[in-house]
């Protein structure tokens, strides 16, 4: 009897397993639909074996065998393994969790269409003269024209060009003209879009990883902001699909996606390029996954969970941002991105290029200790283009408007009246952080976490920002009734409504998560931007991250110092990060940029090295405090984390765990403490640190641990282990 061992989504770090007489080990890989208790499940057949443990009685059949989707790849099941085995979550979680929804789901499985049409040009077609075809009929001769030009056409992309695009088809297909195939393989040689000079550090830098195409090796590309990053993926891109094989790129950001995939599909306008993340629907995501899956899509681009794409003909990957801290997944399966994708190189045997103007210092000490090979880009790549001055305003005896200091006033006024734009980066969205009542000093809170209520002033709201817990602004103190509630601090906001003030002729818009969660939002605004619609845009952290605004030529930077007292040992090294990035935006082009930064603390040395654009100097400095205090990248950590009602429960729990856990002599054990945000979305949370100088004897530790904690019965305690935490 052939028994088959399924991964289901359940949090039991256990394989399950089925009767099927028919299984062989072709079918590893596949999807199932099965019975799991009073209901059913889909899930992923992971072995095949004639012996089990389970009872004749108690082994169950599968219901299905799901045969109209591809299986899993071995080589794509062996990575969930590691993940299983390194980050020590359940395997069902992590392979179910990683699948598109529409797969995953009893009912949506079956309706998935798993066949998209592509018509392609034949020989016959690639002969015919525009000139030959009707004047009149420019629908005819815009699809064929496009067909010429890119090779292939899916329906969707054919019916854009045309209502009439499915009585033309059917004409291309009689006369021969076109094919209709469910896979791409172009039958002509792709147009090739003229590839733009590089500088002697752009060339030496394609030129470096294009001669290691056929290996893995990790690569660090150090790039200033506007060197030119972009340029050499293209290039090392181009040598990658010429050898028929695919590319993977992660971003950290889904507001990235835009930009960089019209840059792709202008440079291969021939060849299939998607996107997976959250903002695609489900069918969307799903059909997508499904191209790279079947080896026809050649350039995927993704954010976080693109890394666990099955792609058969994967030649590289590319970590855009590398050092972004989106790409580590917070609750759940905590994985890192990043670091997945270097294991998955490795698995795979391709190069991998992270690149950032301001690498994490994990991996800036991986480049400085050899482990990464470092490449370098120290000048702009638009020839004139210059790093912007930085300098600073100190506000410690300025009085301020809003928020807002009078020399910073002035240059927004200078520059609006050179008609330039101007960008003011303040990384806090609403109108005020904190509702106060003078007389009794209440602030509105979150009931469900231990954060303040945002005031946002259009709607009246208060707003959590870590659980989305909304609620309408009281008209009095509901502590002791007196009407005169301040809103205290600044967001984006009230900076909005300052500048508009201030500035009554200016075109003053915003950026951020509250007004571009429509699909097309920050399509129309980035568009708005390069058209010069725009003089004041005032933005968060979504604006900080690789874009390119070639007429902006000044950043101004609020509320900077907040995170100077953080008890995050990486809150110094993030804010460096930042703002570097955000200054980074200006004078990318031929315009010469500027960057104002208020601040109370103008001697911090942070700000001295943003003045001269020291990465190098301020990256090694800060190596060096935390070698001496022994944390990352010179120790690794994990934290085991406790959430329950009550945080007394979490504390026990975590109290009753520490009796269980293995003896390692090499191993730093700290005490349970609560979290920094102790409470989030109506649980207390709370966790303990293990930290150790050897990686694979934390990995000893905590697989033991993992073992013994997964034996403990069933508490209102929901417990997670988190490898390399960056948050606390």
């Amino acid at each position: 009897m052939t028994i088959v061992r399924v991964a289901l989504n359940v949090p039991i770090d256990s394989l399950f397993d089925y009767r099927l007489p028919d299984a062989s080990p072709q079918d590893i890989g596949r999807l199932v639909r099965v019975p799991f208790g009073k209901r059913r499940m889909v899930g992923v057949i992971v072995d095949c074996v004639h012996d089990t443990q389970v009872k004749p009685q108690q082994l169950k059949a599968v219901d299905e065998v799901i045969r109209t989707i591809p299986p899993l790849p071995p080589i794509l099941l062996k990575l969930f393994t590691f993940c299983n085995h390194y980050y020590h979550h359940p395997i069902g979680m992590i392979i179910m969790g990683c699948l598109p929804a529409k797969l995953a789901g009893v009912k949506s499985i079956s309706k998935i269409n798993t066949e998209q049409a592509f018509f392609m040009l034949t020989e016959a077609g690639r002969l015919v003269s525009i000139d030959t075809l009707p004047v009149r009929d420019k629908a005819q001769r815009s699809l064929l024209t496009q067909l010429q030009t890119v090779g292939t056409l899916t329906s969707k992309q054919a019916k854009a060009i045309s209502r009439r695009a499915s009585q033309l088809i059917a004409l291309f297909l009689t006369r021969a003209w076109i094919e209709e195939r469910h896979s791409v393989t172009p039958s002509i040689q792709p147009k090739l879009i003229p590839m733009p000079t590089l500088n002697a550090e752009q060339a030496d830098a394609v030129k470096s990883i294009v001669a290691a195409l056929h290996q893995f090796k990790t690569w660090l590309l150090h790039g200033i902001t506007g060197s030119g990053k972009t340029e050499v993926y293209l290039q090392v891109i181009a040598a990658v699909l010429q050898q028929d094989r695919q590319v993977l790129i992660l971003v950290p950001e889904i507001n990235l996606t835009p930009q960089l995939e019209k840059g792709f599909r202008d440079r291969f306008p021939a060849l299939s390029v998607i996107c997976l993340h959250s903002k695609l629907n489900a069918t969307e995501r799903t059909q997508n996954w499904l191209l790279a899956q079947a080896g026809t899509a050649n350039i995927v681009l993704g954010t976080r969970l693109s890394i666990f794409t099955p792609l058969p003909k994967l030649g590289l990957i590319i970590v855009d941002e590398e050092h972004d801290p989106s790409y580590k997944q917070q609750d759940g399966f905590r994985y890192s991105a990043r670091d997945v994708a270097i294991f998955r190189a490795k698995q795979t045997g391709v190069p991998i290029v992270l690149g950032s103007a301001t690498p994490s210092l994990e991996s800036y000490h991986n480049a400085l200790t050899g482990r990464y090979a470092l490449l370098s880009l120290r000048t702009r790549a638009i020839k004139n283009a210059t790093l912007p001055i930085i300098q600073l305003i100190d506000t410690r005896n300025k009085l301020l408007q809003e928020g807002l200091s009078e020399p910073l006033l002035n240059a927004l006024e200078q520059n609006l009246a050179q008609n330039k734009q101007s960008m003011v980066f303040i990384n806090r969205r609403g109108y005020a952080p904190i509702l106060l009542c003078k007389s009794c000093a209440w602030m509105a809170t979150c009931s469900r976490c231990s954060s303040r209520l945002v005031f946002h002033l259009q709607k009246q709201l208060l707003c959590c920002h870590y659980c989305g817990h909304q609620q309408p602004s009281p008209r009095a103190c509901p502590h002791c009734g007196d009407p005169d509630l301040l809103p205290f601090g600044h967001g984006t906001q009230r900076i909005e409504a300052a500048l508009t003030k201030h500035f009554s002729t200016a075109r003053v818009v915003r950026v951020d998560r509250d007004n571009v969660q429509r699909k097309d939002a920050w399509a129309h605004i980035r568009q708005a931007i390069h058209e010069k619609q725009v003089d004041i845009l005032i933005g968060t952290q979504l604006l900080a991250k690789g874009h390119d605004f070639p007429e902006l030529s000044l950043v101004c930077i609020l509320n900077t110092d907040a995170s100077l007292y953080s008890t995050d040992f990486r809150a110094e090294e993030r804010l460096f990060s930042q703002l570097m990035q955000v200054a980074g935006r200006a004078g990318r082009a031929n315009t010469a940029g500027a960057v104002l930064i208020q601040t109370d603390l103008p001697d911090h040395p942070i700000y001295s090295a943003l003045i001269k654009h020291d990465y190098d100097r301020y990256a090694k400095n800060l190596l060096k405090e935390r070698q001496t205090i022994d944390f990352p990248p010179y120790a690794y950590q994990a934290l085991l984390n406790a959430e329950a009602p009550k945080l007394d429960s979490a504390l026990n729990f975590l109290k009753n765990a520490l009796t269980i856990a293995p003896l390692a002599q090499s191993m730093q054990i700290y005490d349970p403490v609560p979290a920094q945000m102790s409470r989030l979305k109506g649980y207390e949370r709370a966790h303990v640190l293990i930290q150790s100088h050897s990686r694979k004897k934390l990995q000893d530790f905590l697989s033991n641990w993992y073992t013994e904690l997964s034996k403990i019965k069933k508490t209102k305690v929901r417990w997670t282990i988190d490898v390399d935490p960056l948050e606390f």
